[in-house]
């Protein structure tokens, strides 16, 4: 417990003991004093905060104060009735501000009564429930928002959370003042019974115990419950207003005093106007002109005054404006902000913004979240927020995809159409927009809605626009996941790791490997389309073979055997049989026969005839199973497969190569193709 804790653990103590120790009068007067000032305090920070969730502590101390101002009314009811004397403050309460008239006193008590309960208390409370109410429902919406500018990438991962816990602290802060306005209904009903109870029982004690009369009894204990209750009614009525300025304040720039004057004093012809009612209704009614005429003037003084303060204000604004953008354009960090590049980012023309307007019934924000998570499945990797943007110098209906600034892919859609592919040789005759598939370089053809149906009895698979940008960014972001995964991200994921396997990743980095070799590893992994996810079965590997060696291409082939379960779920359809174009024996021979090695790895060193030549043979292989209707899969001996993955890359980077190694044992191998030269 922290010193600065004390004085409200102080407080509550404080508020028990009244409920029960009868304390002095001089006591009671000093706490009287006290709320009173606690109230106004409370006001005046109400009236100075820029949003409710500033003083979100307002509902708890609501009740602590409601609590503090019932337990002052029990301690001075138990001393005005025990000792006839509710001290000086209550004393002058009653003779010096209700002039010692009992019955201005109890009108005085009675309008604010009315005041507090039927006009400010009744108002809170409602506009207390609505706004609860209010808050809640737009709870999803709010969110929905936030994570479509997270999307769009126009706010970061921290700006996103930072937002989200607002608008969860703002629906708790309005469902728990929807409850705490109750606090302030109920005190003001206390007030009214424990009056009647003064005044009835005091008179009654008066009679009984004192032997007063009457009158004396009924002057000497009203007098003082008329007191007790104005003092206790003037810090519950400002309470009652701070908890209407509160439930009613919107989220501004400025403080109530600065928001008052700026939007009522906004229009200054209406002081002209105002000013000219004044001084007609003192010309024509029996009212006196030394009240109406100055008040008329200073309002059309002070419109006269306000109408110049615009002019003067936009010149100035104008003036720092320009101040400021040369002294951005001076300064080294507006420069800086210009090197940074976003890891992903879709634009696209002017046509094509239904697309991304949720207003007009677009849904790539809500495809693009998906993407995300189905490729963080797949590929194990954290995809990098998709920062979206039109761009007019493309062409209205043209989009183009960037990784790391480089552009990828583009493309041209047609929002009207539908896209129309077969797997076949079209044999009919569906008149159409002839274009390629963008995904995969399918032929294909834009066709309207009206076609669409005719397309699909004709076996043509038939995608809207929407479906046909996703699964283009979907394909580009797969097969260029490995250049999203650099030293930081790799950070993240080892982290991560680290929280449920810390003697796993203890064992790995920093020693014997660095961030950078683990993330040269994955980043061949992702290359060839083997996913990370794994990444336990990936440590374990490199704990074991990375006190070996620390060449990367070495550990990179260990953990593909690793994953070897994986890979043969990957590439076969049932689990069992995989159709392969295996490389002959000569040629590996030949291939292990030009490995060179040296002290910063091994590399292949082949004539670049017979390289060319052999290229030219695995292209043939290749082909031939492609016009089979067979994806092809080239297998090779270990020893081999990662400088024939290298020979290779440039031309077929989406053909697979596997080693024996890398597969089950249980599967059964087909070779329906021999890589083989002469």
């Amino acid at each position: 417990m922290k010193a600065r804790d004390l004085p409200v653990i102080l407080g509550v103590i404080l508020i028990i003991s009244m409920l029960i120790i009868p304390f002095p009068t001089w006591l009671l007067s000093f706490l009287i004093i006290c709320n009173i000032s606690l109230a106004l305090l409370v006001l005046l920070i109400s009236m100075n905060m820029n949003e409710p969730l500033q003083f979100s502590v307002f509902p708890s101390l609501l009740l602590i104060l409601t609590l503090f101002r019932l337990g002052l009314n029990i301690s001075t009811t138990r001393s005005i009735l025990s000792k006839g004397d509710g001290g000086s403050v209550i004393e002058t309460f009653g003779s010096f501000v209700v002039g010692g008239n009992i019955v201005v006193g109890l009108v005085v008590f009675l309008i604010l009564i009315i005041i507090q309960f039927i006009v400010i208390t009744k108002g809170s409370e409602r506009v207390s429930e609505v706004a609860a109410r209010f808050t809640l429902d737009a709870m999803p919406g709010k969110q929905m928002s936030i994570d479509a500018d997270l999307n769009a990438g126009m706010i970061s991962e921290q700006e996103a959370r930072s937002r989200r816990e607002k608008v969860g602290r703002e629906a708790d802060f309005y469902g728990a003042m929807d409850g705490a306005s109750k606090f302030v209904k109920g005190d003001a009903i206390a007030s009214i019974i424990i009056v009647l109870i003064n005044l009835i029982f005091g008179i009654i004690i008066g009679m009984t115990q004192l032997g007063l009369a009457v009158s004396e009894a009924a002057n000497r204990f009203s007098l003082m419950t008329v007191g007790d209750g104005i003092v206790s009614q003037i810090p519950a009525l400002l309470i009652s207003t701070a908890t209407g300025i509160v439930v009613t304040r919107a989220a501004s720039d400025g403080n109530l005093g600065q928001d008052v004057l700026a939007q009522l004093l906004s229009y200054p012809k209406m002081l002209y106007v105002a000013s000219g009612t004044i001084l007609l209704l003192g010309i024509f009614t029996p009212i006196n002109d030394l009240i109406t005429i100055p008040i008329a003037l200073a309002l059309a003084f002070g419109g006269y005054q306000l109408s110049r303060v615009p002019k003067q204000t936009e010149k100035d604004l104008m003036e720092i404006d320009e101040e400021v953008q040369s002294d951005e354009m001076k300064s080294p960090e507006s420069v800086m902000s210009l090197l940074d590049i976003d890891p992903i980012e879709f634009e696209f023309g002017y046509g094509l913004i239904p697309l991304v307007d949720a207003n007009q019934g677009g849904d790539l924000l809500d495809r693009i979240v998906m993407i995300r998570r189905q490729l963080a499945l797949e590929l194990g990797i954290v995809i990098p927020v998709v920062r979206i943007r039109d761009n007019i110098q493309l062409q209205p209906n043209e989009y183009r995809l960037k990784i790391k600034g480089n552009e990828l892919a583009k493309g041209e859609i047609l929002l009207d159409h539908y896209l129309a592919m077969t797997p076949g040789e079209d044999d009919h005759s569906i008149e159409g927009i002839d274009t390629k598939e963008p995904a995969f370089g399918l032929p294909a053809k834009w066709i309207t809605e009206e076609q669409k149906e005719q397309a699909e009895i004709f076996g043509y698979t038939v995608v809207d626009p929407p479906t046909v940008v996703s699964t283009h960014i979907t394909e580009v972001i797969r097969m260029n996941a490995y250049e999203l995964l650099g030293r930081q991200e790799t950070k993240s994921l080892v982290d991560h790791l680290k929280e449920s396997y810390p003697v796993l990743v203890e064992e790995v980095t920093p020693n014997p490997l660095a961030i950078g070799d683990i993330q040269k590893v994955l980043v061949k992994l992702l290359k060839e389309n083997v996913s990370i996810r794994k990444l336990t079965i990936i440590f374990e590997t490199l704990a074991d073979y990375g006190k070996l060696t620390s060449d990367t291409d070495l550990l990179a082939e260990y953990v593909r055997q690793s994953l070897a379960r994986q890979i043969t779920e990957q590439y076969t359809n049932d689990g069992q049989n995989l159709k392969v174009i295996t490389v002959s024996g000569k040629v590996e021979k030949m291939i292990a026969d030009s490995i060179q090695q040296t002290e910063h790895g091994n590399y292949l060193s082949m004539d670049p005839a017979m390289s060319q030549r052999l290229v030219e043979a695995i292209a043939a292989q290749i082909e031939n199973v492609s016009m089979s209707g067979s994806s092809p899969v080239i297998l090779c001996s270990p020893a081999v497969r990662m400088y024939i993955r290298q020979m290779t890359e440039r031309y077929f980077p989406q053909v697979p190569i596997l080693s024996y190694n890398e597969l089950e044992a249980n599967v059964e191998v087909q070779s329906i193709g021999l890589v083989n030269v002469e």
